[in-house]
């Protein structure tokens, strides 16, 4: 094998681009391993741990792309490899919508001077200066970068908030400002709910579920999910809350969160009691008495944190929704159905989860009668690492760092969660439970993705003489290009049991579970 290098100077590519080509090239046949990408630290880093670090590239800059391979040159040389490269990015760039652009912020604002809000996604340690230039110009900005630290963060926020602006972020994935879907978001229609949340994929289901209901959302506003610590204050989910109280199309307010601070948590519930309009708070797992307190709506589930925004606005009644939108009966039904599959010793569960949110909120419905590992633990005698002899129930966030390091993320990407099929599904696993994100920013087709990983360890699984449950929720709409009903379909397909939302595919794993558990 020859390790070789091609290096091209100030060639900027965005890293979302670059890893899909990566994935592309290794493809290749004679490619043992490669890595495209910007002369970034962490790059860099990534090729010396890959072993594809040569002198050359020590002397780039975060400007510079390069193409570092170890290739059989029996079967491939570098040449074939770079005429790869440009034919790959030559495809992603016809596929674009825009002609121009912009080398700069500054030249991107000058090109668009009606324009009021800068999407920044740039390697964490270029973003606060990104921001910076937004803010000075008067532009809102939504910081899709993550790797930013607490003080700059809180530095921009402070700024933000002093010219009464929005700065959303860092590592802020999902909004929906004036109707336009921002990073991963789905199409849903326009109304009189505003959502203000700190996590990407909780905020996606509940705007989801308002739209299922035959509502719409006025503004959707992310925060990024270190907004509520005490360290940030809450700058930004205050700044939100207050604007969706001001504005005359909004209704009713939905806040989401995991549970902020103390300080933080004293400061939104004092707005919450003055508001006057209603306020749905969906902190997962928070005090439930503190919202009471407040008059504000506490809420169980991100699906009762839609459905009590849509009675609210409708004047009707509410009450927690705890249940499933199917007949018990039905219910009762399909668990008898899908325990006749298993045997005896498969008692495991697997969850695979490109929603960090959605994850933390299947551990904690699970998490009342099960301990469930997770590379993020409701508590930390239950991280990954100490499942005891490798088995037990496992729920993992594939969105995690620890599996975006030089990959796209799941939701772009389903590769990732396709290799945890194959490595983490074996004949112990009776049940898997797995989210499917649409939407803007997401695999044109998670759902035929997840469909093909099922189809695929079943058929191992079948020469052993088993199967195996699968429990999926799809988080979308029939507005999104993978379209909800499609999706729907081709999971059902594949004898994948489709539930209305993350919650009710929680659900009734559990209700499964515990029939395994009683053996009866």
């Amino acid at each position: 094998m020859s390790l070789q290098t091609i290096v091209k100077r100030n060639a900027y590519y965005d890293s979302v681009t670059l890893m899909v080509i990566t994935r592309e090239l290794q493809k290749l046949d004679g490619v043992e391993d490669v890595l495209v990408g910007m002369g970034t630290e962490l790059n860099l880093d990534m090729a010396k741990d890959l072993g594809l670090a040569e002198g050359e590239l020590d002397t780039l800059t975060a400007n510079d792309l390069f193409i570092a391979a170890k290739i059989d040159e029996a079967q491939v040389s570098m040449q074939e490899i770079e005429e790869a490269f440009n034919d790959l990015l030559n495809k992603k760039t016809e596929s674009d919508d825009e002609d121009y652009n912009p080398p700069s912020l500054s030249s991107a604002i000058q090109s668009m001077p009606g324009a009021n809000i800068v999407l920044v996604s740039v390697p964490g340690q270029y973003a606060a200066s990104e921001v910076d230039e937004a803010l000075e110009a008067g532009l809102h900005v939504m910081l899709f970068s993550d790797n930013v630290s607490v003080e700059e963060e809180l530095r921009l926020k402070q700024k933000a908030v002093e010219k009464g602006l929005l700065m959303m972020g860092p590592d802020c994935g999902t909004a929906i400002i004036n109707g336009i879907p921002l990073c991963f978001a789905n199409a849903v229609r326009r109304g009189k709910i505003g959502v203000v949340g700190a996590s990407g994929t909780g905020t996606q289901e509940v705007t989801v579920q308002v739209h299922k209901l035959g509502e719409g959302l006025s503004q959707v506003i992310g925060t990024g999910g270190r907004d509520l610590k005490e360290q940030i204050g809450g700058l930004m989910m205050i700044q939100a809350f207050e604007s969706l109280i001001a504005d005359p199309e909004t209704e009713v307010v939905v806040l989401i969160s995991k549970p902020p601070d103390a300080s933080v948590a004293e400061k939104i519930y004092a707005i919450a009691k003055n508001s006057p309009k209603p306020v749905v708070i969906d902190f997962i797992g928070g005090d439930r008495t503190a919202i009471e307190a407040v008059g504000a709506i506490p809420c169980i589930s991100l699906e009762d944190a839609a459905q009590k925004a849509v009675k609210v606005l409708k004047g009707q009644e509410f009450k927690d929704f705890a249940g499933f939108s199917l007949p018990e009966e039905e219910i009762t039904e399909m668990v008898e159905r899908e325990l006749a599959k298993l045997s005896s010793d498969q008692t495991e569960l697997r969850a695979f989860f490109t929603g960090g949110t959605l994850a933390d909120e299947a551990m904690k419905i699970l998490g009342q009668n099960y301990q469930i590992y997770s590379n993020i633990p409701l508590s930390p005698e239950l991280a990954i690492e100490n499942l005891p002899e490798g088995r037990g129930h496992i729920c993992v966030d594939l969105g995690e760092d620890q599996f975006t390091r030089g990959r796209p993320h799941p939701m772009i990407d389903p590769q990732t969660r396709t290799d945890f099929f194959k490595s983490h599904v074996d004949e112990q696993t009776a049940i898997i439970l797995v989210d499917v994100v649409l939407g803007f920013g997401s695999h044109k087709d998670p759902a035929g993705a997840v469909a093909d990983s099922v189809r695929e360890i079943r058929q191992q699984l079948s020469k052993k003489g088993r199967d195996v449950v699968v429990i999926a929720s799809v988080c979308g709409t029939d507005l999104d290009s993978q379209d909800l009903n499609k999706s729907v379909a081709s999971l059902e397909a594949e004898g994948i049991l489709v539930m209305p939302s993350n919650a009710q595919a929680t659900r009734l794993t559990d209700r499964i579970m515990q029939r395994m558990v009683k053996g009866v």
